[in-house]
């Protein structure tokens, strides 16, 4: 069969990856094994006396089915994207109280994933875990894939990083994992100093983890470079004292040797090694544009990445509400998309409406009516703003009530609305801005306030009545209204 010539851009890709391997200088590998035999000892060791005790542990190391033990693995890895660990505990627990079985969370209904995933954020992960599990049952004959390579190509949602943690955790495959915590260890392990955001860097990280998996205990390698990166490598304020591989932290080096420079009166450094690339500069090394900043110490690595602002978007929402309902109050809900930001979770009926509000007031009332009918319009009162930011979008919504008074109760709800009691929003698959929302109704309902115009708020206040003079002094320094940035960790919630 002829071989037909490489396509220019292809050539020219290739090309230029092995000018950018060739500027690598092996300062940031690990260049013989004793090297990586002293760094898994150590690591596994500090993992061995220190590990934290958290229920998907305890609950995949006493799991001798394989199956029930990736499941296990499985939830936990989803549920810690960009969450923090403190946070997840108790969402775990429920969830594996609730479905502990694969089979259990196939039959569940979506309606009841989203529910209990309310408030975790990023609820496209829940749904897409769903999917995974009902693959496994319908088409896999209720066996997970093995390989990291298999589970990431068979099962929805399950991209490289959460495929090697099944696959070594739950199997013991010996594949190396890259998360947050691993590319802060490994960019100061080995002073990558180059945006760890990049491909190429990325990729080397890739590399290095794979180089660096013991092949004896792969699953507790992984955890053990992931607590380390989560315990004492941590962004700021790292505890190097207590590292255990900080014998071989080119960081930790760099840093004894920049405060032996600075301590020094004659010109020179100390004999201590540093980066030398072959040729031009070193791929993996900061650019000159960033010099060392010898506040931060070992904190130089890994390189912050800039990071684009999310967008601004303005949407009007009311909680309606029937006070007088049979049964008890009732507050209406209408479910969104099943596609797209918040895919089926349920909101106070909410519109788009520009920053300057002009005619909010009059698209909320239509939509008010769509679901509900005739409205008295002069009831539709403001009362004040929640500012959610979600991982791209930093949404400010206007918050507006309107209790249905002295009206016939409507007993008729159209697909896609509820009416639920309070009790009953608190259970519900419903997102924590709407919780917030709902919040500054119940601090501002309309009838609780005197006064005709009521101040935009963030949250219900508890705050005493300034006095005079701080009033004269707020008149000129009016508060910005404070943004809800959460930990992966709440966006999308």
């Amino acid at each position: 069969m002829p071989k037909f010539p490489e396509a220019p851009a292809g050539l020219a890709r290739r090309q230029k990856e092995v000018v950018l391997r060739a500027s690598v200088s092996p300062y940031h590998l690990f260049r013989d094994t004793a090297e990586v035999t002293v760094f898994r000892e150590n690591l596994l060791s500090w993992y061995d006396r220190e590990k934290r005790d958290l229920p998907w542990r305890r609950r995949a190391e006493g799991e001798v089915d394989p199956d029930r033990r990736a499941y296990a693995v499985w939830v936990s890895e989803v549920m810690l994207q960009q969450t923090q660990v403190a946070t997840v505990i108790d969402y775990y627990t429920r969830w594996m109280q609730k479905w502990p079985t694969l089979q259990d969370l196939a039959s569940a209904s979506l309606e009841e994933v989203n529910q209990l995933w309310a408030g975790l954020g990023y609820y496209s992960r829940g749904r897409r875990l769903q999917e995974g599990a009902q693959k496994v049952v319908e088409e896999l004959g209720g066996h997970v894939p093995h390989t990291a390579e298999t589970l990431q190509k068979l099962l929805p949602g399950v991209g490289r990083y959460t495929a090697g943690a099944i696959a070594s955790i739950a199997f013991g495959q010996a594949t190396g994992v890259v998360d947050g915590n691993v590319v802060r260890v490994l960019c100061r392990v080995r002073a990558i100093g180059a945006d760890s955001g990049s491909t190429f860097v990325s990729q080397q990280l890739w590399s290095l983890a794979q180089q660096l998996v013991d092949p004896a205990r792969p699953g507790d390698f992984n955890q053990a470079a992931m607590e380390l990166g989560a315990t004492v490598c941590t962004p700021q304020h790292p505890r190097c004292s207590q590292c255990p591989v900080q014998s071989v932290c080119r960081a930790h080096q760099r840093v004894e040797r920049e405060q032996l420079v600075a301590s020094q009166s004659l010109p020179g450094s100390p004999d201590v090694e540093e980066c030398a690339p072959s040729a031009g500069q070193c791929q993996l090394c900061a650019p000159p544009t960033e010099p060392w900043d010898q506040t931060l110490g070992v904190a130089n690595f890994p390189r912050k990445a800039s990071r684009r602002p999310p967008r601004e978007e303005c949407s009007a929402t009311c909680v309606l509400e029937q006070p007088r309902a049979l049964g008890g109050a009732r507050i209406l809900l209408v479910q969104r998309p099943k596609s797209g930001l918040l895919a089926g979770l349920w909101e106070f009926p909410s519109v788009t409406a520009e920053p300057s509000g002009q005619c909010q007031r009059e698209a909320l009332l239509r939509e008010l009516q769509s679901w509900v009918g005739p409205l008295p319009a002069t009831h539709l009162q403001h009362l004040g703003q929640v500012v959610h930011t979600f991982s791209h979008i930093k949404l400010t919504y206007q918050v507006y009530g309107l209790a249905l008074e002295g009206q016939i109760p409507v007993t008729i709800t159209p697909p896609g609305a509820r009416w639920l009691t309070r009790e009953e929003f608190h259970t519900a698959a419903v997102s924590t801005a709407m919780k917030k929302v709902f919040r500054v109704y119940e601090g501002q309902r309309p009838g609780t306030c005197k006064g005709s115009k009521r101040s935009q708020v963030s949250a219900p206040s508890t705050q005493r009545k300034p006095s005079p003079g701080q009033q004269v002094l707020d008149s000129f320094f009016r508060p910005h209204h404070p943004t809800d940035v959460s930990s992966l960790n709440s966006m999308a919630q």
